[in-house]
């Protein structure tokens, strides 16, 4: 049963032709208005690197 029931969704699946609500590659993303990389993920200077 538990197949048959998989079998149906995935014919499902491909049978609709549903618009997808959560789209990765929306052109209103945040991540596409920022530069790259974004000012806070990045060094203004070189970390200073000292061995005790």
């Amino acid at each position: 049963i538990g197949i048959m029931f998989m079998m149906i969704i995935i014919w499902k699946s491909f049978i609709n032709k549903n618009i997808n609500l959560f789209s990765l590659n929306t052109i209103s993303s945040i991540e596409w208005l920022q530069n790259s990389p974004p000012a806070e993920h990045s060094y203004s200077e070189l970390p200073i690197l000292s061995i005790f």
